[in-house]
Parts: structure tokens; sequence; C-alpha cells
């Protein structure tokens, strides 16, 4: 008995430790669970993950982009006041609304676990516009779209060519172009707005 206690006491000091940290994001909790649902250390106690440790994290990542892009789109789509602008953020909560099923389909079929919503940086972003409007607010949202196309392109070009899972390989390929696409589209509403 007295073993027991002092094994729970360890655990609710772990688990309070851990709490010093601050709260995880969704993005930080998925990455977590994929880490203990890793087939090389607990595929008894968790089912496991059918792809490698980094594929997942490109999933998680490619997630956590596209949920930030349909709901800054979502936003775009109440507060700009350039049409273009407008126009564009349809095409994100399409296009991206599109790719995050096909991800989520993906997942599920391999046990991936993907976060619930974007992750605190992407949070902080959407509160941030949020507070904008008029040019303001479309020159901040075209300026983020500008950089967060670039970072999503990287990512998906490295997945297209580093992914060891076929499936998630042949997402990334398709997925890079409508990326460029949009980053090509983003650079030119930019352009225009000069």
């Amino acid at each position: 008995m007295k073993k027991l206690s002092y094994a729970i006491m360890i655990a609710v000091a772990a688990y309070a430790f851990q709490g010093c940290k601050g709260p995880k994001d969704s993005k930080e909790n998925a990455d977590s669970l994929n880490k203990t649902k890793d087939t090389t250390t607990n595929v008894a106690a968790t089912g496991g993950i059918a792809v490698t440790a980094e594929d997942a994290k490109f999933a998680t990542d490619a997630a956590n982009g596209g949920m930030a892009e349909v709901a800054l789109g979502k936003l775009a789509q109440t507060k700009a006041a350039n049409a273009q602008v407008k126009s564009f953020a349809d095409m994100m909560v399409a296009d991206h609304g599109k790719a995050n099923d096909e991800l989520m389909a993906i997942a599920k079929a391999k046990n991936i676990t993907l976060p619930a919503a974007p992750d605190a940086d992407h949070q902080k972003k959407l509160e941030d516009l949020s507070k904008l409007s008029g040019k303001d607010f479309d020159k901040a949202y075209v300026d983020a779209m500008v950089d967060g196309h670039k970072k999503t392109l990287d990512l998906m070009n490295m997945a297209a060519k580093d992914c060891k899972d076929v499936e998630l390989k042949a997402f990334a390929a398709k997925t890079a172009p409508i990326v460029q696409t949009h980053l090509d589209a983003i650079n030119k509403i930019k352009a225009s707005m000069k």
C-alpha cells in the first residue's frame, strides 16, 4: 500500500510539474500523442502509428497550417475591404478546407493524431488580425498570406521529396502546386495594393 501511495504522489507531482510549463496548444498535444504512439517503442499499448515520426510531424504541421489558412480566410471573408482579398479568402477556405479533409482521411487511416485547432502562433495572428479593419486589415492579411504560403510551400516540397509514407508523399506532391498558385496570386494582389 505504501508503494502505491508513493507511486500516486510521484504521478501527481510529475503532472503538476508538467503543468508549470504552461498549457500546450492543440498542435503540441497532437505531436506529443503521436510520439507516445510511436511504433518503435509502444505499439502494444497505443496501437501505434503507421508512419515514421517525421512523417507524423509533417502531417501535424500541414494540418496546423491548413486549419489556420481556413480560419484566417473566414475572417477575411467578413473583414476584407478589397474585392481581390475577399476573393482570395474564398479560395483559401475552399482549397485548404479540401486539403484538410484529405489529410484527415490519411491521418485517420494511419492512426496519426492531428491538432484540433491551429497552434498558439496562428491563434495570435488570428486575434491580431481580428482587431484590424479596412485597408489595415487587407495589408496585414496579405502579408500573413505571403509569409504563410512561402513556409507551406517549403513544407510541401520537402515532404514531397522526403516523406517515407507513400500517401503522405503523394498528398504533399499534389498540394505543393496548389500552394504555389496561392503564393503567386497573393503576390500579385500585394503588388497591386502598392
